[in-house]
């Protein structure tokens, strides 16, 4: 079965590996003309780690991500309010890892590269429209290079083209645009040393639009030298000007040194911070409506493409990868395309629309946040409940990680439902 993946970012990337793994002819087309390690850090929950494992990604993200142990909320004095374990830590079988973003994807697309053959990828691909044939899929893509009109078909099309995706617009072309909370992420990467004990994830502050998060994503090269460090701050402004590509804009150091200014955390040399990131830029915190359905006939969304969602939780990456896997079992499982798609829409979508509706409403950053209007700690066990019904939510208690049947494809065995 031949299948066309819109979009070469970590979620195309994975699902094509998965399509592999279970047997299928993935090919994925991606708009850049070329796929570059650019981005700052992204986490993956052991949900989500899992799966790259059993993928054969197990040590090759060991190499080159850092596992956190433990996630700590502080206040705007960068007081504790409230602790968890994460990973193995909290007896999950798979590390979380934090990960530069363009290294995974690197990886990612070395790994396609590897299994599929060098003609896997196909870049500068700008995707324009399909139209479902007798027996498959047509994709109409202008290639950008020779500026002429290309068509791939298949017998599958899945959208992986993020939270623009043109696949979802011409699956809805009546939906309004993209959600903003009125929070702005002014995001980069520094080199500063560790703080704490180097494997921590640090959110300081209250309500979205006044926090600050920090975490590792690279050990010093040597002994007392500086870490890679992920950094975040929110703000709330009037509308910014827009950036030439849509979506994010450049963050001088004078700004982002104001922006810091209010901010005294004890732990951390801000103003170090600011100088030594290499660019600091904007984005607007954002999501969509969920939708209703995901597959039409032998078209289907994946990633963000489906379910872009407020960034509470760490969770939009992991559910991604999660879904390439659940997506590749029910295509191999089922004789019929359009069979197997309604099933993987079934499957997915009203577990991870939960999660962006619970996003909306904080999921788990409300412990911080109601820490903040409560002045302190919360009472004992109430941030507990709260993190554990998220994760429950999201599918990614210890239990459920740790029991799940694997999605890895294998004949003649019963798999998950």
């Amino acid at each position: 079965m031949k299948v066309t993946v819109v979009g070469g970012g970590i979620a195309g990337l994975t699902c094509a590996l998965s399509l592999h793994a279970a047997g299928l002819e993935p090919r994925v087309c991606e708009t850049a003309r070329s796929v570059e390690a650019v981005g700052v850090g992204i986490n993956l929950l052991p949900h989500a780690v899992r799966e790259l494992a059993e993928l054969g990604l197990a040590g090759q993200l060991a190499s080159m991500a850092l596992p956190p142990h433990r996630l700590s909320y502080r206040d705007r004095r960068g007081e504790p309010v409230w602790e968890e374990r994460l990973g193995l830590t909290a007896g999950y079988h798979w590390p979380q890892y934090s990960v530069h973003r363009g290294r995974l994807q690197m990886l990612l697309l070395a790994a396609v590269r590897e299994r599929l053959g060098p003609g896997s990828v196909r870049t500068g691909m700008l995707f324009r429209h399909f139209e479902q044939i007798a027996g498959g899929v047509r994709a109409h893509f202008l290639d950008r290079t020779s500026g002429l009109p290309t068509i791939e078909d298949a017998d599958v099309l899945v959208g992986c083209d993020g939270i623009d995706s043109v696949v979802r617009a011409q699956l809805y072309p009546d939906e309004r645009p993209s959600n903003g909370n009125g929070v702005h992420m002014w995001r980069a990467v520094s080199h500063h040393p560790h703080i704490f004990d180097g494997r921590s994830i640090v959110v300081a502050g209250g309500t979205p639009g006044a926090k600050f998060i920090a975490y590792p994503i690279e050990d010093p090269a040597a002994e007392g030298g500086d870490a890679l460090l992920n950094w975040v701050l929110e703000v709330r402004h009037g509308p910014s000007s827009p950036a030439e590509d849509g979506h994010s804009r450049r963050i001088t150091p004078l700004e982002a040194h104001t922006g810091l200014a209010s901010w005294n955390l004890p732990w951390i040399d801000l103003a170090t911070l600011v100088d030594r990131s290499t660019a600091i830029f904007e984005y607007p915190m954002l999501d969509r409506d969920p939708l209703p359905r995901w597959s039409f006939g032998r078209v289907t969304l994946l990633g963000d493409a489906a379910h872009p969602m407020f960034p509470m939780g760490m969770n939009g990456g992991s559910q991604s990868i999660v879904d390439t896997r659940v997506l590749a079992w029910c295509l191999a499982r089922e004789s019929d395309p359009v069979a197997a798609l309604r099933r993987y829409d079934r499957m997915r979508r009203p577990a991870v629309n939960a999660i962006v509706r619970a996003n909306r409403n904080l999921g788990p950053e409300e412990i911080i946040t109601r820490a903040a209007g409560h002045g302190g700690a919360l009472p004992t066990g109430e941030a507990e409940k709260i993190a554990a019904h998220y994760r429950k939510l999201s599918q990614a208690t210890v239990t459920q990680v740790n029991d799940h049947p694997s999605w890895t494809v294998a004949r003649h065995t019963p798999g998950p439902e």
